[in-house]
C-alpha cells in the first residue's frame, strides 16, 4: 500500500512537472545577416543571448545568409553576428514573442582596406 502511494505521489509530480513545462511561452527568432553590400553573408555564426546576458545560443546562416532560432522562450533577446574576423553592431532588446517567428537583420561592416597609398 505505501509503495503504491508512493508511486502515485510520484506520477502526479511527473504529470505537474510535464505540465509546468507545457505553459512555457515559446517563439522563434529568424532573419538574415547581410555584408555591408546589402549581400547575404553564408556560414557566418550568429549568437543570441537573454537581455540580461544570461542563456548564449549561437547558429550559422545557410548559403542565403538566414538564420533561425525555433522554439525558444520569449522574452527580450541580443543578437550579434561574427564572419570573416568582423562582428556585427549588437542587435538589444529584441522580442521573442508567443507562437510568433520575430525577424531581425544583422548588417557586417564594411572590411578593413588593406590598401596604402603613398603620395609624392
Amino acid at each position: 500500500m505505501k509503495q503504491s502511494m508512493v508511486l502515485l505521489a510520484l506520477l502526479a509530480a511527473l504529470g505537474l512537472a510535464s505540465a509546468a513545462h507545457a505553459k512555457v511561452a515559446i517563439g522563434t527568432m529568424a532573419g538574415t545577416v547581410l555584408d555591408a553590400k546589402g549581400k547575404p553573408v553564408g556560414g557566418a555564426t550568429v549568437t543570441m543571448q537573454s537581455s540580461d546576458g544570461q542563456h548564449p545560443y549561437a547558429t550559422h546562416t545557410d548559403a542565403n545568409g538566414h538564420f533561425e532560432f525555433r522554439r525558444y522562450e520569449i522574452g527580450q533577446y541580443d543578437l550579434r553576428a561574427y564572419a570573416s574576423g568582423m562582428f556585427s553592431e549588437w542587435v538589444k532588446r529584441v522580442y521573442i514573442r508567443r507562437d510568433k517567428t520575430t525577424e531581425v537583420t544583422l548588417r557586417m561592416p564594411p572590411a578593413a582596406d588593406d590598401s596604402v597609398t603613398v603620395t609624392k
